[in-house]
């Protein structure tokens, strides 16, 4: 390698290990295979960068492979962005390659093994093939075409690739083993007639190979010394290697699948067919929209090829599939774009700012660093005027002791620019503020090394002169999805965790230094976050998309909410030590609002397992939270929602049964409420000598419903 030093990762050691046993380094050859059926995502950047990588690192060539061998899905639009994400990620292939580029080939080696009597046409319907294919713990049954006469397997064969007969009506099987342990192995699809145009062969194939059939031929034809696929792929090794073992010249290098796993990322979905769901049924715009995990989307977003590159080092390669959080895709941007990045001032929610005692008609074109972290970028002159837009948030009229902001009668300093007194508001007729009247102070421009200037305040301001500033529709990207793994949950659509507040436009002002930007330029908005011009950008009219915060907001978010679970759990203690009815009202208004701002799926969902036990805080804490929360009964294990009530319908408090009663009385899933018709009955007939009025009550509503 080129950097011995470094530690090697599983991937890289089998490559050494295969070196050392005497494969040649000139043998080296990568490949990366995507299926031109979508546009790549953020885990295909993963793969690309693992690919290429060693590549590089072993001064090997990488093919770039088109495995298109479903004409169904694969259009050439797709082909044409998988080429150019591959490139703008920074990285150049040795070949272009198709899989149909094989296909006569691969037809060529299928009559092979049919003439070996190791494949068969096999005519039944896809129901019946699914039967007797048996179950991973039973053995699979021998179609009753698995002894066709190798005469009549040729004659059918060649007859689908005529296109003699109807999608569906033949297949050709390999003839491997119906009783193996692995399902794949179970006498797989070689191929299917389809009567589709292809992007690459038009209308020359009427039968088209699967993908196992075409995958491991093509890497032999190209000779790739190692093929690597995610792990889904580890059953698929046996048949990859039993196809390779058919065709096979000794003369010639052969392949080695290896697998590694996913790393899928949170707050996102990275399936294809979700992903296009969510094109189609337009829940965003476009495969490039940038909320979306696509290469394309986040480049749009702002994203850099440095900053996915980084990503999928900082990440790694694993043998075991996890959940990396998006968080750590944002430092990555972050840390890149704060190198590269120029500092300019926007304002996105403006309110004017007049300065009282400056000059009316006055104008200064002030000098303002483009970038600290980059001592190369130099400067700017930004133009300062009477009249300026301020961001709204920066002004309170009354203002706490710890406000750092303009309020009046204290001083903030404008960045680049002048120290400012807070001095009256002009209000409209609702109340709302319309302009703040300030005072400067004319020895305090910044940089001018006067006693003044050097004077400390308690804030600094981004601001724009509104005589020059530029209109500009700035977008508010958001995280896609408010849970971390959207798609885990088995009795949930994912559909159901997009996050309405996505996406938020909103008109504000720029410096005029902006006027010049082009798409896909990335600009530091000063205290508000990092923005890239959007493609929709045209002279007459900018466009930003935010690309991210300067802080995790997210990760604050999910910090106060874990507080807020953790703080609720601690008051519900007081529930069980008051003495009135409307303390104890008083304590579960205040934990439900708890529990009601709590937008986490997978937090409420194991907020809720966690305190399913015997003890009356926990079970009580637990009913709470399918009173209150977004949390259903359906979105728990069937077990522990059984096990939930079965405890607190048994429980000592008469608080806890009272809600576990409520809950039960008013629950959608009537199969549930139904398996403790005996329990409530039971209580009915015989109350525990605690009982509450409340809890008999309760009880006798839904005894006589």
């Amino acid at each position: 390698m080129a950097s011995e030093e470094k530690s090697l990762n599983f991937i890289e050691q089998i490559i050494e290990e295969d070196v050392k046993s005497g494969l040649s380094n000139t043998k080296l050859r990568f490949r990366f295979p995507p299926e031109p059926n979508g546009y790549l995502h953020i885990g295909h950047a993963s793969s690309i960068a693992l690919n290429f990588g060693l590549g590089i690192d072993y001064q090997s060539p990488v093919n770039l492979r088109f495995d298109d061998t479903n004409p169904e899905k694969e259009e050439q639009e797709f082909v044409d962005a998988i080429k150019k994400d591959v490139e703008w990620l920074g990285y150049t292939w040795a070949e272009e390659c198709y899989a149909s580029d094989y296909f006569q080939q691969l037809y060529d080696w299928a009559v092979l093994l049919i003439k070996k009597d190791k494949a068969y046409v096999d005519s039944q319907t896809s129901e019946e093939m699914a039967a007797q294919k048996g179950t991973p713990t039973t053995v699979g049954t021998d179609s009753p075409y698995r002894n066709r006469s190798v005469e009549e397997n040729l004659d059918l064969f060649e007859r689908m690739k005529n296109g003699e007969f109807e999608a569906g009506t033949h297949i050709l099987r390999a003839k491997i083993d119906m009783k193996s342990t692995n399902m794949l192995m179970r006498d797989p699809i070689m191929y299917r007639i389809l009567h589709k145009h292809h992007h690459r062969t038009g209308d020359d194939w009427k039968i088209y190979p699967m993908y196992d059939w075409a995958h491991g031929q093509s890497d032999y034809l190209e000779q790739i010394s190692h093929s690597f696929c995610t792990l889904e792929f580890l059953p698929h090794r046996e048949l990859y290697d039993w196809f390779l073992d058919q065709i096979l010249d000794e003369n010639k290098l052969r392949p080695k699948q290896r697998e590694f796993a996913r790393r899928n990322l949170s707050h996102t979905v990275v399936s294809k067919r979700k992903l296009q769901q969510l094109v189609k049924e337009k829940h965003v715009n476009g495969w490039d929209d940038p909320r979306m995990s696509t290469i394309s989307g986040l480049r749009r977003r702002g994203y850099t090829a440095a900053s996915l590159r980084n990503f999928a080092n900082t990440i790694g390669i694993a043998k075991r599939d996890n959940l990396i959080n998006v968080s750590v895709l944002e430092f990555c941007i972050r840390e890149d774009l704060n190198k590269i990045a120029p500092r300019v001032m926007a304002v996105l929610d403006p309110v004017k700012l007049v300065i009282i005692n400056y000059p009316e008609g006055k104008e200064e074109w002030l000098e303002a660093e483009n970038n600290q972290e980059d001592e190369n970028a130099g400067f700017r002159k930004v133009p300062f005027s009477r009249e300026l837009y301020i961001e709204r948030e920066d002004f309170l009229e009354e203002a706490p002791a710890k406000y750092f902001r303009l309020t009046l009668g204290k001083e903030v300093r404008l960045k680049n620019a002048y120290i400012i007194k807070g001095e009256s508001v002009v209000k409209d007729s609702e109340g709302n503020i319309t302009e703040i009247h300030v005072t400067y102070d004319t020895d305090s421009l910044s940089g001018s090394g006067t006693e003044a200037s050097q004077r400390k305040v308690s804030g600094t301001l981004h601001w724009v002169s509104i005589k020059h500033a530029l209109e500009a529709e700035v977008r508010l990207y958001d995280r896609l999805f408010t849970d971390e793994a959207p798609d885990s949950y088995k009795d949930k659509n994912f559909l159901d965790f997009v996050n309405p507040n996505s996406l938020e436009i909103v008109t504000g002002y720029v410096e005029p230094s902006l006027s010049t930007a082009q798409n896909e330029d990335k600009f530091q908005f000063q205290r508000l976050g990092y923005f890239t011009v959007d493609k929709d950008s045209t002279d007459s009219k900018l466009v930003f998309n935010k690309t991210v915060g300067l802080k995790d907001a997210w990760e604050e978010k999910g910090k106060k909410e874990e507080n807020s679970i953790n703080n609720s759990l601690k008051d519900i203690n007081k529930y069980f030590k008051v003495e009135t009815k409307p303390e104890r009202i008083a304590i579960e208004s205040a934990i439900g609002e708890n529990i009601k701002n709590v937008s986490s799926f997978s937090l409420l969902q194991n907020s809720l397992k966690k305190n399913i036990n015997n003890n009356k805080s926990s079970l009580l804490f637990a009913q709470f939270i399918l009173k209150y929360s977004s949390l259903k009964s359906a979105d728990v294990e069937a077990e522990d929602i059984h096990k939930l009530y079965s405890m607190s319908l048994k429980s000592e408090s008469t608080y806890v049964r009272s809600k576990a009663l409520l809950n039960l009385r008013d629950i959608e899933n009537e199969y549930l409420r139904n398996q403790f018709d005996d329990e409530i009955l039971k209580l009915y007939s015989n109350p525990p000598k605690n009982a509450s009025e409340r809890e008999i009550e309760i009880l006798s509503e839904m005894v006589k419903k």
